[in-house]
């Protein structure tokens, strides 16, 4: 119990890192969180510091998930409790996994105020499961580009991740074990949750499309940055 202790605290504080507020203040001196919509997530950094920044952001609160899965998930001593018919070694990805995103969403340093958790969650997800991860990016890519909507995208993926791994589960027997449903539907659930203002703004038409670039006041005239 110990060592799965130390996991989730390990996994907790890499996923407060707050990778858009930290490199908004280090390369232009800007607080992402003062522009755009003010969150602190990969979307609002592209759209208020730019796509390099933006792009960095994203790969890096993904990173913090598939660390926190792919590898502080390995960090185990001694004998590690059972979790009943799931299989050990992906429930405890799935808990370390879970906690690097509760860390982004509710982050140490940023007075647990954060993101939204879709990067993150993306990343944990590519570690545990990487085929069905790279379905639902397609997904992703599919829904966004045409709509250019990042939430509505987000949405979609969300639910369609559960779906594609009941698919495997019952229909083809992967042996993708049932513990990824039940945390998928959980974490499809609480990032519809996350977006219910976003739901708003996409029925009132009101919602901000990824294509629109509002640099942060002292960048105005420089483009993408």
């Amino acid at each position: 119990m110990l060592s799965i202790a130390v996991i989730l605290v390990l996994s907790y504080l890499i996923g407060s890192v707050p990778s858009s507020v930290w490199l908004g203040k280090l390369v232009h001196g800007v607080d992402v969180r003062d522009y755009g919509s003010g969150n602190a997530g990969a979307t609002n950094a592209f759209r208020v510091l730019g796509w390099k920044v933006g792009s960095s952001a994203l790969l890096l609160d993904m990173g913090k998930g598939a660390l926190a899965a792919g590898v502080f998930s390995q960090l185990r001593l001694g004998a590690v409790p059972s979790f009943g018919a799931w299989e050990l070694d992906t429930v405890i990805m799935l808990l370390a996994g879970l906690a690097a995103i509760v860390g982004h969403i509710f982050p140490l340093y940023l007075g647990f105020d954060g993101g939204k958790g879709v990067a993150t969650t993306a990343g944990v997800l590519l570690a545990v499961t990487p085929l069905t991860m790279l379905i639902v990016m397609a997904i992703f890519v599919t829904v966004l580009l045409p709509s250019g909507y990042v939430s509505l995208a987000s949405m979609t993926s969300a639910v369609a991740f559960p779906i594609a791994v009941a698919v495997q589960i019952f229909i083809f027997d992967t042996g993708l074990d049932l513990s990824v449903l039940v945390v998928g539907v959980l974490l499809a659930l609480g990032i519809v949750i996350a977006h219910r203002s976003n739901i708003r703004r996409l029925m009132n038409g009101e919602e901000n499309q990824f294509s629109s670039f509002r640099p942060a006041q002292g960048m105005i005239g420089r483009g993408e940055l």
